[in-house]
């Protein structure tokens, strides 16, 4: 694989350390599409004709639409927020108050990125409002993602950007696509319920329903669909009838290097079979030969 391209937003759960892996087991098509988009690090990473990018947050969307369409006046405007007297907590709940009063998408989307990069640990959370409530992250000096936002925007000429829910996202695919999902992880324990980020959150029902989803795709309609979450005994439950491949991945959710653990990650591929007993995959020999020519 050639260098990889990093995302111009941080963002919990980010598939950037994963995909040299991910991409052994990603399938060839004409079309990929995510419905839970996020960062876009595997979009950046990888090469399909075309993207069908989705995800219920309606900022990141509109985000990704300004990148697209106007990445240079995006830039001037975000990057006059990045200097000294912005790195600080009167001014970060300044703007945080902004963004939660304006109904503009370019000034939100100019907001966002300032939050995302000078509040705690590159979180994007709500509440049950729909206000922004990510508190303050303290950072010596935050990065501007200059070059990042002009790679995403040329690579975005390629992608389609939608804010719809998992399940219509999976409806819109047609012959020819992929499907990636990297939704909301199951929890590893009750109490580490962290990724409730938007709206009322991913419930376990989301969870059965997706890997429901997933398998009628892939089973009813021939589109491929590979998943990725923790690698637990509710995971693999969900999954069954998926070839299922366990990798590990550092977890930075945390804000203190040391205190950022390998966790088990599981990648389940739907194709166009069931299979009834549990199989795990070695890297690009097994998922190779479904891949289409």
């Amino acid at each position: 694989m050639s260098k990889k391209q990093r995302a111009f937003l941080k963002w919990a759960g980010g598939k950037f350390k994963l995909i040299e892996a991910l991409s052994q087991y990603l399938p060839k098509g004409n079309r990929l599409v995510e419905p839970f988009v996020g960062a876009g690090s595997v979009f950046l990473n990888t090469d399909f004709d075309s993207y069908l990018l989705c995800d219920i947050n309606q900022d990141l969307i509109n985000l990704y639409k300004i990148v697209q369409q106007d990445p240079e006046a995006y830039i001037s405007a975000a990057k006059a927020l990045f200097v000294d007297e912005m790195n600080n907590e009167t001014a970060y709940y300044q703007i945080r108050e902004r963004f939660n009063q304006s109904r503009d998408p370019f000034e939100r989307s100019v907001y966002f990125l300032y939050m995302n990069r000078f509040g705690f640990n590159g979180l994007c959370r709500y509440n049950r409002k729909g206000g922004f409530n990510v508190p303050f992250g303290s950072y010596k000096k935050p990065y501007f993602p200059e070059q990042e936002i002009r790679a995403f925007s040329i690579k975005s000429q390629k992608a389609e950007f939608r804010c719809v829910g998992y399940e219509e996202a999976m409806n819109m695919t047609r012959k020819g696509d992929v499907v990636y999902c990297d939704p909301p992880y199951a929890p590893l324990s009750t109490t580490a319920s962290f990724t409730t980020y938007v709206g009322a959150g991913f419930s376990l029902d989301d969870q059965a329903i997706l890997a429901k989803m997933s398998r009628h795709t892939a089973i009813d309609r021939g589109i491929s669909v590979l998943i990725s979450n923790h690698d637990i005994p509710l995971t693999r439950e969900l999954y069954h009838g998926a070839k299922l491949a366990h990798v590990q991945v550092q977890r930075n959710i945390s804000q203190k290097g040391s205190a950022r653990k390998k966790v088990d990650e599981l990648f389940a591929l739907y194709d166009d079979a069931y299979h009834a007993e549990a199989t795990e995959l070695t890297p690009k020999k097994r998922f190779k030969s479904k891949k289409k020519k």
